[in-house]
């Protein structure tokens, strides 16, 4: 009894700090990976530019030097691509990067991506979805992508959408479906809850919607 008792109380202790632990080691290894970048660069632009050399040397000792000026390199290309000028040499730039063979394909792919998830107000992901995957009667969560077009559309009867449906834990990866709209069960939860719930691989939910489905019978009660 007493062993147990232990056990629960280090699980515990384990639990309460685990989650803080390994959120610090991330963000400090991001500030390092970031920080050595940026010096690394700047090394080697002191190789050619002796005025950058004091430059490199000043500032390998500042934390976080490479996440500010990653920040403020976003910022000012940001700033320059949204007047015509800039949009101008955008188009430049893609139009160079797309001549590059196997790099090309590469490159368009990721923009052709980027565009999508961060174009348009941020709504990619409009609905958070239920569809049949990988089997009848085997429910998946999927997000809304937009509905069939083009060919698709006109080849497949009935009204049909897209669904990207992610992989648990690492959503960056996944499926894209084509499904008929009339087979999927549109969800109440926001993106960002389903998100947490496929990285969690279904241990994680809201307050609001544990304490729903509990009084309509589909959690067990909470045991102590």
């Amino acid at each position: 009894m007493f062993k147990r008792r232990l056990q629960q109380y280090f699980l515990a202790g384990l639990l309460t700090w685990l989650p803080l632990v390994i959120t610090v080691w991330v963000l400090v290894w991001l500030l390092g990976m970031l920080d050595g970048l940026f010096t690394g660069v700047l090394s080697f632009v002191a190789r050619f530019v002796p005025a950058a050399e004091a430059l490199s040397r000043w500032v390998h000792g500042i934390p976080g030097i490479g996440v500010l000026t990653l920040g403020v390199v976003i910022f000012l290309t940001g700033l320059l691509v949204t007047n015509i000028v800039g949009q101008w040499l955008v188009r430049q730039w893609d139009g160079l990067f797309t001549r590059i063979p196997v790099f090309r394909s590469i490159y368009s792919s990721v923009k052709q991506l980027s565009d999508t998830l961060f174009a348009g107000g941020g709504k990619a992901f409009s609905k958070v979805l239920l569809v049949q995957y990988p089997m009848a009667d085997s429910w998946s969560v999927g997000f809304l992508t937009g509905p069939a077009t083009g060919d698709i559309a006109v080849k497949l009867p009935g009204e049909h959408i897209s669904v990207y449906v992610p992989t648990a834990p690492n959503p960056t990866s996944g499926f894209m479906l084509i499904v008929r709209k009339s087979d999927v069960i549109e969800l109440e939860m926001s993106v960002d809850e389903a998100l947490k719930y496929v990285i969690s691989m279904g241990v994680v939910i809201s307050p609001e919607a544990a304490e729903k489905a509990n009084q309509q019978g589909h959690l067990p009660p909470v045991t102590s």
